[in-house]
């Protein structure tokens, strides 16, 4: 049985590999305390496009920088992309630029990350490596999607190269134990050599996956230091170890490795959310890749029920290789012409408009906004469900997220105010659900840094509803715009900055209708007192 401790390479996606010295230290102490088979410290690569640590490159002189225990001697791998080394006119000189011979390197394992659409051209760098006296592995990613009779074309082909590993990874962390066995079963028929495993954490069986691998004959296993990795991780080492413990020529010692649990990992799991969740299940459950979650949880633009739509988005159109533009295409939930029946100038027309955000200066001043309401009779639009403000001085609710008017569908059914929503561009299960539900059909489609407003729709650069409220504002040609509640969020949270440039790329446009705050903002906006403005 071989354990390969992955953490300082997988776990790079969430640092950009820029390790703390006295982790690193402490960490490899803990590896050779194990007596773990091999380390797989990092990438190597010639990519550099941005700053990152040492560990996405982990070159020969940045390696010999470090306090390596002799134990682990022999012990040291690095991972190439498959991608940087597929095309066969330039994968010498590739190689030649990556490695030296083993004899001048610390390095003794090299593995190379292939999609299936690379592993065949990429194969022939097991005969350049081996030659300079290196140990070689292929990891084989997304072989789920594969037909079994491919995995074994596949695997007959590796055979006839000087391969000491073949991995294959649980790339979406989606595999049950049926369909691993009988991916394991296609493997053997074409590869009679070691066979490894890398699995994610995705619904939560990376463990048990491993476990029923190694049942099955894989005789490689990868972990991490509690499961540190992209996405939602990966099989945690200190259980590994344990697991398998009866397997293993060497058991090694626990205390070092639980002792930078403590002292390291949990907190920089803390920091960063790597670990299985409810996204990174659904990821797994519909074959989405990992990344867009990860994404999406570290930019706290995206909430809730922007996740859930990108996810659906994904569902249905593809997601098994991670693409930023796809995740920006993702996150714009109307397609098509915009389209909408109601005219919001037979009500709106040069009134003042209140718009309720769900900010704590709506609580806080509660009673000067009713005041205000009763006094200037404003015609007073609330933001999805929010209910500070007395029911009969608001005049409509609108919402414009697909996932937030469905989660807030009950709500809205029970709440007395017409709704302004892009009604007819919903999603039947939505239209069904607010059949008996006064709307206000206003239309919406979504263009970067574009504000355009129509009669029935309007063109905006998001679907914030903050924007679309805006929109429909000047769309019925209102004479001011009020905002209660839109406290603002700190200066180095991502939403503030999002609102900045919502409001700047407003002002921007031309014959926009003023706005002015009327409890205190931390935008960038005219402000008056609500006191002031109830004489």
């Amino acid at each position: 049985m071989i354990l390969l401790d992955c953490t300082l390479r997988d776990g790079g996606y969430y640092n950009k590999w820029d390790f703390d010295q006295n982790l690193v230290n402490d960490y490899l102490q803990a590896m050779d305390s194990l007596q773990i088979d091999f380390v797989e410290i990092g990438f190597r690569t010639l990519n550099n496009d941005s700053f990152k640590g040492g560990f996405a490159y982990s070159t020969d002189n940045f390696l010999n920088s470090l306090n390596i225990p002799i134990g682990l001697k022999n012990k040291i791998g690095v991972m190439i992309n498959g991608s940087e080394i597929a095309d066969k006119k330039t994968q010498k000189a590739c190689l030649q630029k990556l490695f030296n011979t083993k004899s001048e390197s610390p390095v003794s394992l090299v593995r190379i990350a292939c999609h299936v659409n690379e592993f065949l051209n990429c194969l022939p760098a097991s005969i350049w490596l081996k030659k300079q006296g290196y140990l070689v592995g292929f990891n084989l990613m997304q072989v789920a999607d594969c037909p079994l009779d491919e995995i074994f074309k596949f695997a007959k082909k590796a055979s006839s190269y000087p391969i000491d590993v073949l991995y294959f990874a649980d790339s979406m962390g989606s595999l049950q134990s049926t369909q691993l066995k009988k991916i394991i079963l296609a493997f053997r028929k074409g590869w009679k050599g070691s066979l490894g495993i890398h699995t994610h954490d995705n619904i939560g069986q990376a463990i048990n996956n491993s476990l029923a691998a190694v049942k099955s004959g894989v005789t490689w296993v990868d972990s991490t230091v509690t499961g540190m990795g992209r996405g939602p991780g990966n099989a945690q080492t200190e259980y590994v170890i344990l697991a398998l413990e009866n397997q293993r020529k060497h058991k090694g010692n626990y205390i070092r490795l639980f002792e930078i649990i403590q002292k390291y990992f949990k907190k920089m799991q803390n920091q960063y959310g790597w670990g299985t969740n409810p996204f990174y299940y659904l990821s797994g459950k519909y074959g989405i890749h990992p990344t867009y979650i990860q994404e999406m949880l570290n930019d706290k633009r995206y909430n809730e029920e922007d996740i859930l739509s990108v996810i659906e988005f994904l569902k249905i159109k593809g997601g098994k290789k991670f693409n930023i533009e796809n995740l920006k295409i993702a996150g714009q939930f109307y397609s098509g012409k915009p389209k909408g029946k109601w005219k919001p100038d037979k009500l709106l027309k040069d009134r003042e408009i209140l718009i309720l955000g769900s900010g704590p200066g709506i609580k806080k001043y509660k009673l000067a906004i009713e005041n205000f309401i009763e006094k200037k009779n404003p015609y007073v639009i609330a933001l999805n469900t929010q209910s500070n403000i007395q029911e009969n001085l608001i005049n409509a609710r609108a919402a414009s997220h697909p996932m937030r008017i469905l989660a807030d569908c009950k709500d809205h059914i029970n709440l007395p105010q017409p709704l302004i929503a892009p009604y007819s561009m919903l999603p039947d299960i939505l239209k069904l659900k607010l059949l008996n539900k006064e709307i206000y059909d206003f239309g919406i489609s979504i263009i970067n840094q574009k504000f355009k407003f129509n009669k029935s729709y309007c063109i905006l650069p998001n679907s914030l509803v903050i924007t679309y409220v805006l929109a429909v504002s000047n769309s019925g040609l209102a004479k001011m715009i009020n905002l209660a509640g839109f406290d603002g969020y700190s200066s180095d949270d991502p939403r503030s900055e999002e609102m900045e440039k919502i409001i700047k790329l407003y002002n921007e446009q031309p014959n926009t209708i003023p706005i002015k705050s009327i409890t205190p903002t931390k935008y960038k906006i005219k402000t008056q007192s609500i006191f002031g403005l109830n004489f």
